[in-house]
């Protein structure tokens, strides 16, 4: 990776080191080089690159050390690289039927039976398949940049205000999926909206915890 300067390894740097000061603030560059296997001066190209862009900041802390720790900028754009690391991934299938699989039997047992989505995408079409296997109806499908009408025979609208018995709502948005349940989470309540964990969207204070809202 550290030897591969397509856009493509950046993406997947700039991917791994979000993640890794998410996970930890007191994470060094050294620790991040080990933890990413790329070389030290790689790490604090990155670093400085994130720094300068929005997405890290960087808190002194006594005994001359620093914080690092994500912006609301840096969560949604973990969140748009990792959608878009798992659109060209061949395990995108059983990553969302595993995690989908979860939240419609979580649908179940809260009773929700009218279930909309949040987003037209792969993740869209493989929920839809295997909602087939639940007792529950996926009733629309948000999304105001979908110029057609429906999704496999599902109506897409761009707000869900004429639906007023959705139960919850489910995020399958490929390309943001951080800003579409960041718009959705100051008209809905959070428990209504689910979150799968391969989107690892962060909600108020902690990642993808839909199943546990």
């Amino acid at each position: 990776m550290a030897g591969n300067n397509s856009p493509q390894s950046e993406a997947e740097i700039t991917l791994g080191l979000l993640k890794a000061v998410h996970q930890d603030q007191a994470l060094t560059q050294r620790g991040a080089a080990s933890e990413l296997g790329v070389a030290l001066g790689l790490v604090n190209t990155y670093l400085k690159r994130c720094v300068k862009k929005g997405f890290i900041k960087v808190r002194q802390v006594p005994a001359n050390r620093y914080s690092y720790y994500l912006t609301p900028k840096g969560f949604a754009e973990k969140s748009r690289l990792a959608g878009e690391f798992l659109s060209q991934s061949l395990s995108l299938f059983r990553q969302a039927q595993r995690d989908y699989g979860a939240l419609l039997s979580q649908c179940v047992e809260r009773g929700y039976s009218r279930i909309a989505l949040a987003g037209v995408s792969d993740l869209a079409e493989i929920l839809i398949l295997y909602a087939r296997d639940f007792p529950v109806s996926i009733a629309a499908i948000v999304d105001d940049t979908y110029e057609q009408k429906t999704f496999l025979d599902i109506p897409v609208v761009s707000s869900l205000e004429a639906f007023e018995d959705i139960d919850v709502i489910v995020i399958t948005d490929l390309q943001n999926p951080q800003p579409r349940f960041d718009t959705l989470a100051k008209l809905w309540p959070a428990e209504k909206i689910l979150t799968p964990d391969l989107l690892e969207i962060e909600r108020g204070g902690r990642t993808t915890a839909g199943r546990r809202a």
